[in-house]
């Protein structure tokens, strides 16, 4: 599309009576102008959908012939721009207002890159109220409260940079030295090291799941898959673990080594022991049950499927790294009330 039937086409369908015309070519390197409105569906089919499936959506649902390109520069511009105003969003208020205990789950995703893939790190901060309280054997059958509210921070960085950027999030939700405050995570040792760095005074949980999972892949290993064996040690390190945390483990792993088969090696456990060993505090489960509280990193592993892996993660697509965590972090405010707060202030 010619730069010229760019202006004939938003003068057309962008200029409405809100008036607020924003300067096309400070963002799009383009001539013409466009509309807080038109930006804003624009930005909103952006970051649903891949740019070129932007564009037919904008022509089916308004009649537009919006190219891909302009769509696309739209969205990374309006990306920044949201990143840049973060300290200026009034979610803060409602974030202290807001009924419920801090949770702060973390985790990473992968996206292609122009320089190959990449970790996405990606951490939110939520509030969430305590559900009914639950026994071990109920771990996986209860249904907690939604969050009341949530905000999300993402970016391809090392781990100091992504510290420095949580901590800065923390201090403006004011969570930094909140005493009751989760953090919930896999076995990846940069998720704990920040934590200790961020928020020393944090409730650690090790994601009840992943833990769980390394205790079945390790049965599997010595007493194969789908065996009577296998199910009952899956079984027996479960219940040890979400019952008695730690200690629970470590008698259970007594027991399995006694029942290893003579032609079978011990390694797994040996390595199973060597991976719990750096979680010693991370696994009071049945308390937090009892509590009606978390015991998994569900949901920022939810956000990584939703925000990362549903938009980014498609066929051939493959982003700047600079231009990754605004976009992700965009796609999560487009689903808050600070979506058409943003578009007010513009």
């Amino acid at each position: 599309m010619t730069a010229l039937g760019r202006i004939r086409l938003l003068r057309e369908y962008a200029c409405g009576p809100e008036g607020g015309l924003f300067y096309a070519d400070e963002v799009l390197g383009i001539d013409g102008y466009v509309t807080m409105q038109a930006r804003r569906l624009a930005t909103l089919a952006g970051v649903q959908q891949p740019f070129a499936k932007a564009q037919l959506l904008l022509q089916e649902l308004c009649g537009w012939q919006l190219d891909d390109e302009t769509i696309r520069r739209l969205t990374h511009a309006t990306a920044k721009e949201a990143s840049v105003r973060r300290p200026q969003r009034r979610d803060a208020q409602r974030f202290a207002a807001a009924s419920g205990e801090i949770e702060v789950p973390i985790d990473a995703g992968k996206v292609n890159t122009l320089d190959g893939w990449r970790d996405v790190k990606i951490a939110l901060f939520s509030k969430r109220e305590t559900g009914e309280a639950a026994t071990p054997a109920q771990w996986d059958q209860r249904e907690l409260p939604a969050p009341t509210i949530r905000t999300v921070i993402a970016a391809i960085e090392d781990a100091a940079t992504f510290g420095e950027r949580l901590r800065a999030e923390a201090a403006r939700l004011g969570t930094l030295m909140a005493a009751a405050l989760s953090v919930l995570g896999d076995g990846a040792e940069w998720i704990w090291n920040l934590t200790e760095e961020v928020f020393p005074q944090a409730d650690c949980v090790l994601d009840a799941y992943h833990a769980i999972e390394h205790i079945s892949d390790t049965a599997k290993a010595i007493w194969d898959v789908g065996t009577e064996a296998t199910n009952t040690q899956v079984e027996a390190g479960r219940m040890a673990l979400l019952t008695d945390g730690k200690r629970g483990l470590e008698r259970w792993l007594g027991t399995a080594f006694a029942t290893v088969p003579e032609n079978r090696s011990t390694d797994p456990l040996l390595s199973l022991a060597a991976y719990f060993a750096k979680h010693p505090t991370r696994l009071g489960y049945a308390a937090r049950l009892a509590a009606g509280q978390s015991i998994g990193s569900g949901a920022v592993e939810g956000a990584v499927k939703q925000l990362i892996n549903l938009r980014l993660k498609r066929t051939g697509a493959r982003w700047r790294a600079e231009h990754v965590g605004p976009l992700v972090e965009l796609i999560a405010l487009s689903d808050t009330p600070e979506w058409a707060e943003f578009w007010t202030a513009v």
